[in-house]
């Protein structure tokens, strides 16, 4: 606009100035407004991203709570027991007659003729006792019964002419039937000092020696032990829960650890026909034919007799021994079911075997959880870990059905 422009609308020189200035803060106006702007733009584009990063740590941080929270179990299926369902107890082999043998009359031993492990028959001397006391009271005897007899005697031909009572003469005869007795028991007493074998058998110990004292009775020492080891007997103590399936006649077959690969049969000839009350067995004799000696009393074998037990539906069935919980309420088995959940069931136990047990309550279907942690309880969440054969034939727990990705393990431990 010109100046005489202005000075036709009387606009002064001062006014257009101030326009100027109107003009010059409208465009800083305008600057500042897309400055705001853009800095409320940057702030935005800010926010989202802290907003978006912190979205992104509550799932992750989410999703860490979540795993930590699940509980990844190993899980065991029950299974048949061995066909053989041998019922195997621990026992100790006893000659079929075994005798300590103590001395009858009071002495010292003079002699020793059998040492231990060797075989002797019925009758055979073992030892022999030096009891001078007893044989001098022998001879004592024996010059009193001939007094006796010299008496009784001559009363009994005075009886004859009734020069004598009857009286006297029974007096007489019974003190030569008292003398008589005495002889005979002290004759006993020093045929007592041959220590002689009551039945065929071997010597297993000896605890005499030449000039020992052996007092009658043998309360104070042992001088022999015999056994008869053929056949052999050994005591097995079957539990109350297999008492009804073991009858006399029923096979067993004896193994020792020293003689791997060797079994040997016996036969059962008898049991208890009741039950301990201490402990809860039958005590159970088992024979063995032992001809040739092998066998030696004392030794520590194992019996295995058939005794079948079942579970509930005719299976007998095993786990692992680690798979129980022993709870106030009783013994549990931590079963997992198709929907992950945890089932605590009762279960008994039928027979330990070791590192496994034989149980009942319990089918061959059901899962369940190996070592499992004494918080567990009724209706966990539970994550099975795949087994190793899953591994190996390229499968994922995930990639299954519900109730495939839940199936048992064939073992392993937690």
């Amino acid at each position: 606009m010109s100046e005489k422009r202005h000075s036709s609308i009387g606009i002064h020189g001062l006014n257009a100035h101030e326009a100027a200035q109107g003009i010059q803060r409208l465009h800083m106006l305008k600057r500042t407004r897309k400055v705001a702007l853009l800095g409320l733009g940057l702030l935005g584009i800010g926010a989202a991203i802290v907003i978006g990063l912190r979205v992104v740590k509550a799932y992750a941080l989410d999703d860490v709570s979540r795993q930590q929270a699940t509980r990844y179990v190993n899980v065991v299926s029950p299974r048949t027991s061995n066909a053989d369902n041998l019922l195997r107890l621990p026992g100790t082999l006893q000659g079929f007659t075994e005798a300590p043998i103590y001395a009858r009359t009071s002495g010292y031993v003079s002699r020793w003729y059998k040492d231990i492990g060797d075989q002797v028959k019925q009758g055979d001397l073992l030892a022999q006792i030096d009891a001078p006391e007893v044989e001098q009271q022998l001879n004592e005897a024996k010059a009193n019964q001939q007094l006796a007899k010299v008496t009784f005697d001559r009363w009994e031909a005075l009886q004859k002419r009734d020069a004598v009572s009857n009286q006297e003469f029974e007096e007489k005869k019974n003190t030569l039937a008292t003398a008589t007795a005495t002889v005979k028991r002290l004759q006993e007493q020093v045929g007592y000092s041959r220590i002689v074998a009551p039945f065929s058998g071997v010597v297993t110990r000896r605890n005499v020696d030449i000039g020992n004292l052996v007092d009658a009775g043998g309360a104070s020492r042992i001088l022999f032990t015999l056994a008869k080891s053929d056949p052999l007997r050994v005591y097995i103590y079957v539990p109350q829960s297999y008492a009804s399936r073991v009858k006399a006649g029923d096979k067993a077959d004896v193994t020792l650890k020293e003689m791997p690969g060797q079994t040997f049969a016996g036969s059962i000839v008898r049991t208890a026909g009741a039950i301990d009350t201490l402990t809860r067995t039958m005590q159970v004799e088992v024979n063995l034919p032992n001809a040739d000696g092998k066998l030696l009393p004392g030794a520590f074998v194992q019996v295995a007799i058939k005794a079948k037990a079942v579970s509930s539906d005719g299976a007998s069935l095993t786990l692992p021994s680690n798979t129980l919980l022993f709870r106030p309420e009783g013994m549990r088995a931590a079963l997992v079911d198709g929907e992950g959940k945890v089932r605590l069931v009762p279960v008994n136990i039928v027979r330990e075997l070791g590192t496994e047990i034989e149980v009942d309550g319990l089918k061959t279907e059901d899962r369940i959880i190996v070592n499992p942690p004494d918080s567990l309880a009724d209706g966990d969440s539970v994550s099975i870990i795949a087994s190793k054969e899953d591994a190996k034939d390229g499968k994922q727990a995930g990639d299954k059905k519900p109730s495939e990705s839940k199936s048992g393990n064939k073992g392993g431990a937690s």
